[in-house]
């Protein structure tokens, strides 16, 4: 039987290349906010907690989970603890930014809230799960990681275009007539 370690091997080039979409949508999501700073005000600042910080969370947790995978020498048992606790922290944060749509009232659509909350909440608790199943189902624990990973990746890349679209239609056209 192979080990943790071994099992994960074959997965490299997947962590690699996860992790570094996540490390540069990361990147990317500050440029963004950076750009939209005339948007970013104090009256938006509850929407910028509701869409930007989730965004950057979800793409942050799977750099994560890509970054312990790809430690060189890791014990399987440490990697399994640290998995399951980027899995259940990221899980509390989709909760309560589902509880920030539910309390705020937020004029939010169906989609958006599947988005930013309820389909990264799956996402997180499947690496909760993953961890888990790492213990006594390995190949399958790493296959649900990597669909987590995935999901998260895809729902960031969906907010992170949803966001953008708000920035460019929030933005103040320079040049532009207020009268």
């Amino acid at each position: 039987m192979q080990t943790l370690p071994e099992l994960i091997r074959p997965w490299h080039d997947f962590y690699l290349l996860v992790g570094t979409a996540s490390a540069t949508l990361v990147g990317l999501m500050f440029v963004s906010a950076s750009v939209g700073a005339q948007v970013f005000k104090e009256e938006n600042r509850v929407g910028l907690e509701a869409f930007l910080s989730p965004t950057v969370v979800h793409f942050s947790t799977a750099l994560f989970a890509c970054i312990l995978a790809t430690i060189p020498e890791q014990t399987g048992l440490g990697f399994i603890v640290l998995l399951s606790m980027v899995g259940l922290a990221g899980f509390i944060y989709s909760a309560r930014v589902w509880v920030l749509f539910l309390r705020r009232r937020f004029n939010v659509d169906i989609i958006d809230r599947l988005f930013y909350a309820a389909i990264p909440g799956l996402a997180q608790l499947m690496v909760l799960a993953s961890g888990i199943m790492l213990l006594t189902r390995p190949e399958m624990g790493l296959d649900c990681l990597a669909a987590a990973l995935l999901l998260l990746l895809l729902a960031g890349i969906r907010n992170a275009w949803d966001m953008t679209l708000w920035i460019v239609l929030k933005a103040p056209v320079s040049g532009a007539r207020t009268d």
